[in-house]
């Protein structure tokens, strides 16, 4: 799997050479006695365990060392192969940590996030809090959260940030999207995808160049969206697009907000007609502080669903606004609050999840889930 970042994500950290072999599961950097013997009774919800992205750009040596200082043994994860992340899940479940920070932008968070609350189910355990570090290239949840930026003080950030948290981080209750079994902030169909696939080929390029420094990031976001994505779209056909209410009453939403029509009973289609891009979402972010989503925290026991047609000149005269949350055109961009829907797509078009290409999909079904608790440095502190 791929972050935002296109690094491929999520594995198991590295073992010391003075810890024994664990057994056949992935385990921490930093060693412990055991690896399956959990934290003595009334410790576990104080302890805080960190899974980076190894891949990720700004996960350096620097910023595992400034981790593994900061962090008691045994509770830094450096990831690099998704396959093992079912593994880091039952250790983090077994030793009950109370929080679960993950580094490496929105992917990262993903990953970690569904093997954890499905290992945790599967248990019948507390599922734990979540928290990030602003170690990705997106980090659409940096932004809602509060979350210190990474940079050449990477590692002065992540102290401040684990410091706030373990002194007076708030939290909040955040309900995510499910779809393909994964629980993530978002997912989409169409250009969005189509723009992350052509990212991760301009990156490629850039990083065999003199500009490999620029590769991942937003020039390389900027780069793949006006010399691929835009123009591919004069070209290729709009897909057909059908949205079905599978759940709860769904409703439109107009000018600033307000509610157009009638409520839309369990089985209505939505929407159908030409979609360059139809995506769900939970918080208003895209990467890079792009409010895709503006009225996605609005309605706590919905998602936003989001469908426009609008066209790859309209889009580039309207960019500033469209970034800012701010356009709204009801004839080309329609907004529904949903809690459960099918989306259908002809021909098959490519499909993102948290911002990780997972090819082409004709039909997807997205749900809405139950809350979990996340750290929210915006939030009130914790008395």
């Amino acid at each position: 799997m791929a972050s935002q970042n296109g690094a491929p994500e999520d594995g198991a950290g590295s073992t010391p050479a003075s810890v024994p072999p664990p057994p056949p599961v992935p385990g921490a950097r930093s060693g412990e006695a055991s690896w399956s013997t959990p934290p003595p009774s009334g410790m576990a919800d104080q302890r805080i365990a960190v899974v980076v992205n190894g891949n990720a750009k700004s996960v350096t040596a620097e910023v595992i060392e400034t981790l593994d200082q900061i962090l008691d043994s045994g509770d830094l994860f450096v990831s690099r192969r998704v396959e093992e992340s079912e593994g880091i899940a039952r250790i983090l479940v077994e030793r009950g940590y109370g929080t679960i920070l993950t580094g490496g932008g929105d992917g990262t968070f993903t990953v970690v996030v569904t093997a954890v609350v499905r290992e945790a189910r599967r248990r019948d355990a507390p599922i734990p809090r979540f928290g990030l570090l602003r170690l990705g290239t997106g980090n659409s949840l940096a932004w809602v959260l509060g979350a210190s930026r990474s940079g050449s003080s990477a590692g002065r950030g992540l102290a401040v940030d684990l410091q706030r948290l373990r002194a007076e981080a708030g939290s909040r209750w955040l309900r995510l999207v499910e779809a393909e079994r994964t629980l993530s902030p978002f997912c989409g169909f169409g250009i969005d995808a189509v723009m992350l696939k052509d990212y991760n080929a301009v990156k490629s390029v850039l990083a065999r160049g003199p500009l490999k420094r620029l590769a991942p990031g937003p020039v390389a976001y900027a780069v793949a969206a006006t010399t691929r994505t835009l123009p591919s779209y004069f070209l290729r056909r709009t897909p057909h697009c059908r949205v079905i209410n599978e759940g709860s009453d769904a409703v439109r939403v107009g000018l600033k907000g307000s509610i157009l029509g009638a409520p839309m009973r369990k089985g209505a289609v939505l929407y159908e007609g030409p979609a360059k891009v139809a995506c769900v979402a939970t918080i208003p972010y895209y990467g890079f502080g792009f409010r895709m989503f503006p009225y996605a925290e609005d309605r706590p026991d919905r998602m936003q669903l989001r469908i426009s047609n609008i066209s790859p000149a309209g889009f580039v005269a309207n960019f500033q606004a469209i970034f800012r949350g701010e356009y709204e055109d009801l004839e080309t961009t329609f907004d529904y609050f949903v809690d459960d829907v099918t989306i259908e797509m002809d021909p098959p078009t490519s499909f993102q999840i948290g911002g990780d290409v997972r090819g082409e999909r004709s039909r997807v079904r997205v749900r809405l889930t139950e809350p979990i608790r996340i750290v929210d440095f915006y939030a009130p502190p914790r008395g």
